[in-house]
């Protein structure tokens, strides 16, 4: 079922306006009477019907609250920015398989380069992809795009609980169907490279700071997939894709 997302906590009565309320009544052409999906900003989610609608407002009642949808385990995406427009792609079809947050990652062999204005507009543009992407796959979380990162800043987004796992095709790999199998239960922080790859110092850093190095198999995937692959397995490994 598809989703919105309330500002503030789910209540009786609930009002959407501006472009959600819109796109409720004139994309999906639902009337007075059809259900959706509601979350709050808490992660809180439940089905509501339509009360009212008109082309700047919709009135919701709460009929049901719902167990939320989010994976047993939180994953998040550090892609090194590609070329053209693969990043939006990538935002969306991670959002859609549960990722947490997405961080654009800046690397030595990254092509494309960003001013601080031109960050701000792209970080605006991919987070209302993950809003929509979220909402059409029913996620109980809009999962946050940004900050921008360098290799360093990366690292210190490391906690306790997480696995830092650079995707990586060079000498010192394990597979990743193995990695996934010996860290159970852990938080993941994915990192992807750039189409022309990380550089051996970025990877020897990133061994320094307990980075686990896996491999996706036989083929050279692109770095619109890359991250997207990974995203997959672990979901599936931990229950979350494919069901019980």
């Amino acid at each position: 079922m598809r989703r919105v997302f309330i500002a503030g906590q789910l209540a009786e009565m609930m009002t959407i306006s501006g472009e959600s309320a819109r796109h409720i009544g004139l994309s999906l052409r639902m009337a007075v009477g059809d259900s959706i999906g509601v979350a709050d900003s808490a992660g809180q989610c439940g089905r509501a019907e339509i009360s009212s609608i008109t082309a700047s407002m919709v009135t919701l009642r709460l009929t049901e609250l719902t167990e939320s949808p989010e994976p047993p385990v939180s994953v998040w995406l550090a892609q090194a920015l590609p070329k053209a427009d693969k990043m939006d792609l990538i935002v969306q079809k991670a959002v859609e398989l549960g990722v947490q947050g997405v961080f654009p990652l800046q690397t030595a062999h990254c092509i494309v380069r960003y001013e601080p204005a031109k960050q701000a507009e792209k970080l605006r543009r991919w987070q209302k992809i993950s809003l929509e992407a979220a909402g059409q796959s029913g996620r109980g979380i809009v999962p946050v795009i940004g900050p921008f990162l360098t290799w360093q800043q990366l690292f210190e987004r490391v906690t306790p609980q997480m696995q830092l796992l650079i995707l990586y095709e060079g000498a010192g790999t394990q597979g990743l169907r193995r990695v996934l199998t010996h860290h159970p239960g852990k938080d993941w922080l994915v990192v992807v490279g750039p189409e022309g790859g990380l550089s051996e110092d970025e990877v020897r850093r990133a061994e320094q700071c307990g980075a686990v190095l896996a491999g996706l198999g036989p083929r050279v995937l692109r770095t619109e997939t890359a991250g997207l692959a990974a995203l997959s397995a672990i979901m599936y490994q931990c229950g979350d894709l494919g069901g019980n």
